[in-house]
């Protein structure tokens, strides 16, 4: 059981790592831009429909890959404190009531959307001649989807963990930096250094 969870947290990293080059393509595109406006006195116009289009993209896509590291907020305030036991039960309880009924909305309208989308080929509006937008709204029942996917595979692991009372390994990745991880790492250093 615990390879197919790490299997479903690999494949929702790997969407969120491959969608994370809509940042630098983002970036490269909107300097590019700046510095055809402002040194050859040369906008695009498509250049903005383009834009928000990648933003979008990177948007949807890092959903599943931040629930895969358990990286959504949530009112840590008393979560915190809870035993993995009751934190499972709570997570497992709104699962049901509301993650599961909004991300399966969010599929069945997405592949409405784009399937819509895609038989007019659809074209930005924003400005004249501006780029398909049909692939872009693709990109909402797959995100969605895994999404989904991602989810069940947190529903097994409340469930492991009600059963077991500790929360089941997560496919790792680049995590953020906790300050107080890095200063007890710090000092631990210092004090081996000083014995």
């Amino acid at each position: 059981m615990q390879k197919i969870l790490l299997a479903v947290d690999k494949l929702s990293t790997r969407a969120g790592q491959f969608s994370a080059i809509s940042v630098v393509l983002l970036t490269v595109l909107i300097c590019w831009e700046v510095f055809n406006r402002y040194a050859f006195n040369n906008p695009h116009d498509w250049v903005f429909d383009f834009t928000y289009m990648l933003y979008g993209v990177m948007f949807m896509m890092a959903g599943a890959y931040t629930l895969s590291k358990n990286g959504h907020v949530r009112g840590d305030v008393l979560y915190g404190f809870f035993q993995p036991r009751t934190q499972a039960l709570f997570d497992l309880i709104l699962y049901f009531i509301f993650f599961i009924p909004g991300i399966i909305a969010l599929v069945y309208a997405g592949i409405n959307f784009a399937a819509e989308s895609i038989a007019i080929n659809e074209h930005t509006t924003q400005t004249a001649n501006g780029p398909p937008i049909w692939p872009f709204k693709l990109i909402i029942p797959i995100a969605g989807g895994l999404l989904l996917l991602q989810g069940f595979v947190e529903i097994i692991r409340c469930v492991i963990c009600l059963q077991t009372g500790e929360w089941p390994k997560r496919e790792h990745d680049v995590e953020e930096v906790d300050v107080d991880k890095l200063k007890a790492m710090v000092s631990h250093e210092d004090e081996k250094k000083g014995a």
